[in-house]
């Protein structure tokens, strides 16, 4: 599949707002790949995003889907407590806490049915069966890898290709099982690193994400043996991106660090450092999606007020060297450096 795109360039799922219909669909125009992110939509609310990229364009797309994991039972109410006083903080109230499977069973129904060509997975591997009937459909299965053990599980399950997601990477970590008493959730490999491991335990293909921001970075990952790179930091200053001007703003200024946090979701994810990420970071639980459920009307406050202090500002460690404009000039710009970068290599082995 994504060793025959014309641009080996995928814009990542980015749930919560960033990828959108028009995104993915420049990123087809472009001779590229996009994803629609699939997680926190209901099953109505992702038909409608796919209908909508299929009246936009023709070109192949994908769907990612969070994997529901195991319901935390730790003691929240300590970090309960804490988000309350954020809450009143910026004049609302803190969400419940529950866990949920993100609407799983039912977006998965919708993607069988409507035959979407690519489907991804994060936070772990659908089951044999999952497999299956997208496979019966002619659908791409493509898993979110963090480790070389990963990696061994998503092809025992019958994957076709693997994401392979480096420690750089903006946002939620893909770790399988998140390991309550390791602040990363389990180990950490850098992309090129988790690479070479990666091939090292598969015969599939393997496409490249964490810290990609230039055409520079697309090239070394293909001669690392990737059949493609995805970004999804690269593509949050898109003009098709759904990006909140908040955290836009954030990532022009190109000051702030990155960290990775639970504070916000119960997961660990990266995102620019703010005074939330700094002040409740060591007090956060691994309980996911309690916590999101929990925080996300501190967050939605924060942003409507203008103030990005309290917003999971997710971005990768090479935010600063993104840029923006439109999609479909991205991705020209990327291939083009690229390709420039692939002849200097060269000439160095003449």
């Amino acid at each position: 599949m994504f060793d025959s795109l014309r641009v080996p360039v995928i814009a990542a799922p980015m749930a919560g707002g960033p990828s959108t219909p028009e995104l993915v669909a420049a990123m087809g125009r472009a001779g590229a790949f996009g994803y629609l992110a699939g997680g926190y939509l209901t099953a109505a609310s992702l038909a409608e995003q796919i209908a909508t990229v299929r009246r936009l364009s023709d070109a192949a797309f994908g769907v990612n889907l969070f994997v529901p994991g195991i319901r935390s039972i730790v003691d929240l109410s300590g970090y309960v407590e804490r988000v309350g006083r954020e809450a009143e903080r910026y004049g609302t109230q803190a969400g419940e806490p529950r866990w949920d499977d993100d609407g799983y069973s039912a977006k998965l129904d919708l993607l069988v049915e409507s035959r979407v060509p690519v489907v991804s997975f994060t936070f772990g591997v659908p089951s044999d069966s999952d497999v299956d009937r997208l496979h019966e459909v002619g659908t791409t299965v493509v898993v979110t890898v963090t480790s070389p053990e990963e990696a061994r599980e998503a092809t025992e399950v019958g994957a076709d290709a693997l994401c392979v997601q480096g420690f750089e990477a903006g946002g939620h970590r893909s770790v399988f099982h998140d390991d309550p008493d390791d602040p990363c959730g389990g180990p950490l490999y850098g992309l090129l690193a988790g690479l070479r491991l990666c091939s090292a335990v598969t015969d599939l293909p393997l496409v490249a994400a964490g810290g990609i921001v230039r055409g520079a970075d697309v090239a070394a990952v293909l001669t690392a043996g990737a059949v493609a790179a995805q970004l999804g930091t690269a593509f949050l200053r898109a003009d098709e991106a759904g990006t909140n001007a908040v955290q836009r703003k954030a990532l022009d200024d190109g000051g702030r660090p990155t960290a990775v946090t639970r504070a916000f979701s119960g997961r660990p994810a990266r995102g620019l450092v703010n005074r939330f990420l700094r002040e409740h970071t060591d007090h956060a639980p691994a309980a996911y999606p309690q916590l999101h459920r929990l925080t996300k009307p501190v967050r939605a406050a924060s942003g409507q007020a203008g103030d990005p202090e309290a917003m999971s500002l997710w971005a990768g460690q090479t935010y600063s060297l993104a840029g923006g404009g439109a999609a479909d000039e991205i991705v020209h710009t990327l291939w083009g450096e690229a390709r420039e970068a692939l002849r200097r290599a060269t000439r160095r082995f003449e």
